[in-house]
């Protein structure tokens, strides 16, 4: 099976990280936080220690990754908004030199609107420009359930 990268591995991340698990895959999940590294090893990730506010970090995360999950469509905090738009412009140039072959981009959530079209528009960019195959997840986060299965399924179509 395939290894899946969840970047952003909260609570919706560590969710997708069980399904995806179960289904087989290995699955890698990213926190800022040293201390939440357990919870993801408890959803059956493999914790990884990075910041997407620096894609440096993320580097190393992405060895032997076929596809690549950026669930920040409720980040909070300074520097949210910038998820979708430099950061995410940055690692999705930075995907072309690597393994990964796929993007989930979570395209719901409470951030602004326009900031989560604009995350949408640097994620159809780089499939147009680098033949990068992207799912766009759109499924209201607080439907928690289906967003699971929605994420899921999406990062299946992603590895056919």
């Amino acid at each position: 099976m395939a290894r899946v990268l969840i970047v952003g591995c909260g609570g919706r991340g560590q969710a997708l990280a069980r399904e995806l698990a179960a289904a087989g895959h290995a699955v890698r999940g990213t926190t800022r936080d040293p201390a939440r590294a357990d919870a993801i090893a408890a959803a059956g990730a493999e914790p990884y220690v990075g910041d997407p506010d620096r894609i440096a970090t993320l580097m190393e995360a992405l060895a032997g990754v076929t596809v690549v999950a950026w669930l920040f469509g409720s980040a909070t905090g300074a520097g949210a908004e910038e998820l979708h738009a430099g950061r995410l412009r940055m690692l999705c140039e930075k995907l072309v030199d690597t393994p990964v072959r796929g993007l989930l981009y979570e395209a719901a959530g409470t951030l602004p609107a326009d900031v989560r079209e604009g995350g949408a528009a640097v994620v159809r960019a780089a499939a147009a420009t680098w033949s990068i195959p992207v799912e766009l997840l759109a499924t209201p986060p607080d439907a928690c359930d289906a967003w699971t299965r929605d994420a899921a399924a999406a990062t299946a179509r992603l590895l056919r």
